[in-house]
Order: structure tokens, then sequence, then C-alpha cells
């Protein structure tokens, strides 16, 4: 027997006993997953002699891994309701429509729409009969013949890139899958999703933890959402869909041309923006560009100054850093202590200096532009400029999108610029890469190389990072005139060399073990892609990886 503190009670049970048995029969629907000590699990974890004296915490969807189970488990009800009624049907999972799930079929005549309203009802069925989700474990052997039995090839192909002896997959009634990520405990957990048709397959949206457990509207963004669409053609295109295909480039020699393919893409994305900003130079006197952390902001900035210079446009780069207020300045806008202030916030910048100087610039005075000395936290005086009509002022940051940030400069003189990785893959069919988790791992290789910081203390802070992104950049997306795709898909079997051993470091009883061991769950069946004198030094891994002619 073990003593824990459950929902604020001392309990004594038995060792072995599951969280979700601590919950009476009429409550185990309303919670997710759970935090022991702290640590995040499944509720259907069974607890040890090691937990004695421990606290356990509940989780809703506010919680950022029940979120992310939340999404997998819907996927998973989705492709056993379609195993149940066309089991001749093959899908696949992506994320190639802002804030949903896609959901295609790859056999070939299949009519997605008929097939509409049986699969809304074999999933509420399914979710209103509150199936137990079991996770198994079983040999490589095993696991292959399951995967056979449901015509799984793509999970076959995968695993023998798998580095264990064994398989973990989650059992409901007699279907079985993994997609890579924790597992609701039951299928009557899912009491919030919409599926509908979407030429030509289906669009899924589910609850967002980021969103206090509700579900976006959604909304055609068209420019972020043609951009999403170009990425999964040229995936496609190029039958660079799945990791197994991936992983046969960089193995069965052809490493080379895949670098030079992907990095091609990224110059002709560039030729096309170049082009977009000729057309019109004799309108645009501002270009600004944003994105999210690790979208490789800097070198972009670089190869797009390149870009523009070939073409004869000798753009201005101004810093938003030195337009930001003293501390003491900003608690006096924000009415907080120092220690509680929110250092992304668009008044933390001297707005109307910032937009005074574009303004005086653009009309063609000289100004003497700021500069932040980080050391005292203090502005001074900076250097002199003025620029030619010739000259476009670019502008890099959270807020360069934000018209409150740029209010004196008429939109038609505006090109505004938004860059993210968009990568357009999966692990298998059913489990698509996730974006966000792309970047994090940019992020913790970037933060290992040049900023002593260890894969655990980028961890920490990247919840903060992504609260930042959905305040101040996502809501701005939409009014960029371009969109840069700065993923390159050869790029985590470059990352996974450096990112694997700092991840696998972090023990299972820290509270950053859970996002690592997601990490780990994919990045270990990327092929290394060890040999990189072949990757250019102005391309954008370099940012993460070292090497790059800009010195970023």
């Amino acid at each position: 027997m073990i003593n824990v503190i459950f929902d604020g009670k001392q309990m004594t049970i038995p060792v072995g006993t599951r969280v979700l048995d601590l919950l009476p029969e009429d409550q185990r629907t309303n919670y997710l997953m759970c935090q022991i000590g702290l640590v995040v699990k499944e509720m259907n974890y069974r607890l040890q002699e090691r937990h004695n004296g421990v606290e356990i915490k509940l989780l809703g969807l506010e919680h950022i891994e029940s979120g992310k189970a939340y999404e997998a488990t819907l996927r998973y009800v989705i492709a056993m309701a379609f195993h149940n009624i066309y089991p001749e049907v093959d899908l696949r999972f992506s994320y190639n429509v802002s804030r949903a799930i896609y959901c295609e079929s790859l056999t070939h005549g299949f009519n997605m729409s008929r097939a509409t309203s049986a699969i809304i009802d074999e999933v509420q069925r399914i979710v209103q009969a509150n199936l137990p989700i079991e996770r198994v474990t079983l040999s490589l052997d095993e696991g292959r013949e399951v995967y056979k039995r449901f015509n799984h090839h793509d999970k076959l192909a995968i695993l023998q890139y798998r580095p264990e002896d064994y398989v973990h997959l989650y059992k409901c009634g007699d279907y079985f899958d993994y997609l890579h990520n924790y597992m609701l405990p039951s299928t009557g957990c899912l009491k919030n999703y919409l599926i509908r048709p979407y030429s030509p397959g289906l669009i899924i949206q589910y609850p967002r933890y980021e969103l206090d457990g509700k579900i976006p509207h959604f909304t055609e963004e068209t420019t972020y959402g043609r951009t999403l669409q170009k990425a999964y053609r040229w995936s496609k295109n190029v039958g660079l869909q799945t990791v197994p295909q991936l992983n046969l480039q960089v193995l069965g020699g052809n490493v080379l041309e895949l670098v030079q393919m992907c990095e091609a893409r990224h110059n002709q994305m560039l030729t096309e923006l170049g082009d977009a900003i000729q057309n019109d130079i004799e309108n645009i006197r501002l270009i600004g560009i944003a994105g999210p952390s690790s979208s490789g902001k800097t070198t972009f900035c670089n190869r797009l100054r390149v870009e523009l210079l070939s073409r004869g446009i000798r753009p201005v780069t101004i810093s938003m850093d030195d337009y930001y207020l003293a501390k003491t300045e900003i608690a006096k806008i924000q009415g907080k202590p120092i220690g509680q202030l929110d250092l992304e916030h668009i008044n933390c910048l001297d707005i109307a200096q910032f937009n005074k100087d574009l303004f005086d610039l653009i009309n063609g005075e000289e100004v003497t532009l700021p500069r932040f000395n980080f050391k005292t936290g203090l502005r001074e005086e900076g250097k002199r400029i003025k620029v030619d009509y010739n000259s476009p002022i670019i502008i890099e940051g959270i807020h360069a999108l934000n018209e409150k940030l740029t209010s004196s400069i008429p939109k038609h003189q505006k090109f505004k610029i938004y860059i993210a990785p968009q990568a357009q893959l999966n692990i298998d069919d059913h489990s698509p890469l996730n974006i966000t988790d792309l970047r994090l791992i940019r992020r913790l290789v970037r933060d290992m190389k040049f900023r002593n910081s260890s894969a655990a203390e980028t961890i920490d802070m990247w919840q903060s990072v992504r609260s930042g992104e959905f305040k101040w950049i996502y809501p701005n997306q939409e009014g960029a005139n371009f969109v840069f795709n700065s993923s390159l898909l050869y790029e985590l079997c470059v990352l996974r060399s450096r990112a694997l051993p700092a991840l696998k470091e972090i023990p299972p009883t820290a509270p950053q073990f859970i996002i690592a061991n997601r990490l780990i769950k994919y990045l270990k069946y990327f092929a290394p892609l060890e040999d990189e004198s072949i990757i250019p030094c102005n391309s954008l891994i370099r940012e993460f990886i070292g090497g790059s002619c800009f010195k970023v």
C-alpha cells in the first residue's frame, strides 16, 4: 500500500492502482491527463511504490499535453471509424489547413463527401460508447503482424528505423494503432469536435489548449492557407511526404541531391518574393517581417537583403529593439512591478517615436536613430541616417506586422512578410509532424550552441514564448502580402544528432520529461545526416547549427 495526496485529500491505495481508478465512475471522462509530482502522465498510469507521499493533480484542456493528447485521440477514433465502416480505405492526416486537421483518402476513387455522414455517426457512436483505450507493449515481430492485419503498410515502413526491439500500440476494442503521442483513457473524453467536408477530404476541428479549451472559428486564411497547400503539393510532387521516404534519400546515396533540392525551393521562394517587391517598388517604402520563434528570421532578412540588392534595390534595416522603453517607463504604462512586466507587449516600444522616425525617413529627412543599451537598460543617441527613394526600410520583430506600430505609414506603402516553417511531413499516414515541435527542436539546438542553455531550460520557457506568439503574431499573419515557408525537409536529419542526446539527459522525474519524451518519440526515426559540409553556408538551418556566412 502507498499513501498519495489526491484532490487535496490523503489516500491509501494499493500499488498498481491507476490514477483513473481514484475518480468516481461518473467523473472519469472529465479529466484528460494527470500530474504526479512534477511529471505529467496518462490517466491510465499505474502508481508504484516510489510514488508514496506524492501529490496527484488532474489536468483538463487548459494544459498543453492534455490538448495534444485530445487531438491525437481524436485522430485515432476517426481512423478507427473508417476502419469499422470502410476497411479498404487508407487515410492520411495532415496539418495543411490552419488550426485544424485535414483528412484525405489515399484510396483512388473513394468519395469522402459521400462518406462524411456515416463517419460522423460512427465517431459519435464510438465516443458515446466510452470505450477504454489501453496501451500495450508488443515485440517488433508482434507489432509487424498487427500492422499487416490492419494494412498499415506506412507504419511497417517506419518500424525498420525503430532502435528498440519492442513497440507500443494503443488498443480500443479490436482496433490497434499508434500515433506517437500520449492518449486519453477512453473515447468518452472526446466531448467536443467538428467534422465536415472540405474538398477533396475532411476538416476536423478540436478544442485548443491555447484558447481555454474552445474550438476556434474556422476561417479561410487565404494567404497563409495557400502557402500550406503549396508546401503540401511540393512535398507530394517530390515524393517526400513521410519520414521513410525522407530516410531513403538520406541513406540511399541521394543526400546531396536532397539538400540541394530543398535549398533550391528556398531560392525559388526568394525569387518570387523579390519579383513581388520589385513589381511594386514605386509604392513600397516599408517592409515588415515577423514570425514565431525559431522561424529563421535573421538568416531570412540577410538573404532577402541580398536578393533585393541583386535587383538594384538598396534596403535599409532598422532595429525595433532600439525603440524599447526603459523598464521604469514600462512599469508605469502597465501598472505592474518591474518583476512582473510583459516585455513582449507592444507598449514596451516607443510607438510614437518609431512612427515619427519612419515618417521622416520615408519623406526624405535625415534622422538620428536611437540605440538601446542593454547593459544600462536605457536608450542612447545612435547613428544619423537618410534613405533615398530606392531604399525601402526593413523592420523585423514580433510586432512588425501590427498596424499599431506603423500607423503613420499608408497601407499601400507597406509590404508585410510572415515567415514560419510549414513542413508537410508525416511520421506515418496517421501521424503528421507537429510544426510547433519542429520550431522547439530548432530553438533548443540553437540555445545549446549559442546561449549555453540546456534542453530543459529551453523547454521551460517555451510555453511563455507560445503565449506571446498567440497574442502578438498570429492575429496579424493573415494581413501579410507574402508568407515564406522556412522549413527544409532534411533539417530534422541534421538536428537529431544534436537534440537527441540532450533530450535523453532529461530524467523521467523531471517536469520537462513529457515534452522531451514526445520529441524523442519521433526524432529517433530520422536517419542522421552527418556530413554538414554539403549544407550551404547561407542555408537557413545554419542559423541553428552554426557555420553561417551571415554570422547570425
